[in-house]
């Protein structure tokens, strides 16, 4: 019986497929960088095309998931730029079957096409010695956006040294710490762009310890620890961020630790951030502690009140929009938490003025920030009033309750007497025991005194006001 001819037809459009599925594969290994390539897509195999839809197959569940949540949509844009009618890519699970396009060398054996040609169009040359193994970084997060201030100047000198001469003495690791939103990723971002902008041929990964957590489980389940370890340990520079998620996980502390070692040993440098310092992160071994602990600790403080306004001050800069100064000082004061808020409420006001051609008041950003505001009211009390007004006025604190009469000592005190009548519930006798115990007439007097300047000053009215929507519930 004669051989069933083959069809010439579908010979060519597996071949077509084939070169596509090559050039996806390529394109999307030069977009995510070598580290995750090989983590998550190197076992990717092309199964076949149900009509407008090709299908992808991996060995196991847990890379179908990630693969799917994290690169499906990629997958999808990268075929139908391919102009081959694929609209859909279905994510499928399946035995590993060896090659990088093995999938479709059975369906193009028939053709007498050889499986060889397939996957050598498939693979592409390794990267070059220093390519960048990390994560995207942030083009914002750089040393020349950084605002310095008090609460951050030792952190950034620190990082400062670190990416101009990095495995210094003393200075590896560098672990900085600090609560959430107060610049240490932007930091390490700004290490990271220093390095690769001074020496282009470092090799540097930067990644979350999450991230470093599932890459190595990937690995586990891979079967290719020794590839994971040794792409980590041939860097110049490894930075993990948020360290405190390794907590509990004793297999990935493991890991962390001998990859620790084996850097600091070779006179590599590593950049560790974390929201407690060493000694206060407690679940972490002891071991891995005391290493982490033996260069150096930068701490990060919460913002101060001139930092924030320095901050939203040269952000507002670059704004396109006239933002008055009198608003940056009542967000400055309002939002306090953290440095990634207080952005985020810039940038809303921001995009408000331009979607609606609206200026920027300080009406329009308590109304458009009415949700964030409510988040930070508090009930405010007779001394946060005293505090706000001294600090206002350039006041010593001890003046609202002195005896001094002077007029640049008299009237902040008088309007400190008048906001805590307009914000508080204390009696007026309780009011004047509060500043230096005076007598309620005082106070009344005070209250008057500064309705009659409102009415009769604009610019004194104004003043009050800033201060009033500062410190009101």
């Amino acid at each position: 019986m004669a051989d069933e001819a083959s069809d010439p037809f579908q010979d060519t459009q597996a071949a077509r497929m084939a070169e596509a599925w090559a050039r996806v594969r390529s394109r999307l290994r030069a977009e995510v960088g070598e580290v995750e390539y090989r983590t998550w897509l190197r076992q990717m195999t092309l199964s076949g095309i149900d009509g407008e839809e090709a299908v992808v197959t991996l060995p196991s569940r847990f890379l179908r998931d990630w693969v799917r949540s994290h690169y499906g949509d990629r997958l999808r844009a990268l075929w139908q730029a391919e102009g081959l009618g694929v609209k859909r890519v279905d994510v499928r699970t399946a035995p590993a079957v060896g090659g990088s396009a093995q999938g479709l060398a059975d369906s193009l054996a028939r053709c007498g096409e050889p499986s060889a040609r397939v996957e050598a169009a498939a693979e592409e040359a390794p990267p070059p010695r220093g390519a960048d193994l990390a994560a995207p970084l942030d083009p914002r997060f750089t040393f020349k956006t950084f605002v310095v201030g008090k609460p951050n100047e030792f952190a950034h000198a620190c990082a400062r040294r670190v990416a101009e001469a990095p495995a210094s003495p003393g200075f590896n690791p560098l672990f900085l710490y600090g609560g959430v939103g107060l610049g240490k990723t932007h930091l390490m971002h700004a290490i990271a762009w220093a390095v690769r902008e001074a020496r282009p041929g470092c090799a540097m990964a930067y990644m979350s310890a999450e991230t470093f957590m599932y890459r190595f489980i990937a690995a586990l389940r891979a079967e290719n620890t020794m590839q994971f370890k040794e792409t980590l340990r041939s860097v110049d520079l490894l930075m993990i961020d948020d360290l405190q998620f390794l907590i509990g996980k004793d297999n990935t502390q493991e890991e962390f630790f001998h990859t620790f070692n084996a850097l600091v040993d070779a006179g590599k440098q590593i950049v560790v951030s974390a929201d407690k310092s060493p000694s206060d992160l407690s679940g972490l071994e002891d071991r891995l502690r005391t290493r982490l602990g033996c260069g150096m600790v930068a701490d990060i403080h919460a913002t101060t009140y001139e930092l924030r306004l320095s901050i939203l001050q040269a952000k507002a800069a670059g704004a396109g929009v006239e933002i008055p100064p009198r608003v940056i000082e009542f967000l400055a004061h309002k939002i306090t938490s953290n440095v990634r808020e207080l952005e985020g409420a810039l940038n809303r006001l921001i995009a408000h003025a331009h979607l609606f051609g609206r200026p920027v008041t300080l009406e329009s950003a308590q109304e458009v920030l009415r949700d964030i505001l409510r988040a930070h009211d508090r009930r405010v009390t007779i001394e946060e009033i005293q505090r706000k007004v001294a600090e206002h006025y350039n006041i010593r604190l001890t003046d609202m309750s002195s005896a001094r009469r002077s007029r640049q000592v008299a009237r902040p005190r008088q309007v400190a007497m008048y906001l805590a009548k307009q914000l508080t519930s204390r009696s007026l006798p309780e009011i004047g025991r509060r500043f230096g115990n005076r007598d309620h007439t005082t106070v009344l007097h005070a209250v008057s005194r500064v309705a009659e300047l409102m009415a009769s000053d604009a610019a004194f009215a104004e003043d009050v006001e800033l201060l009033r929507r500062m410190l009101e519930t």
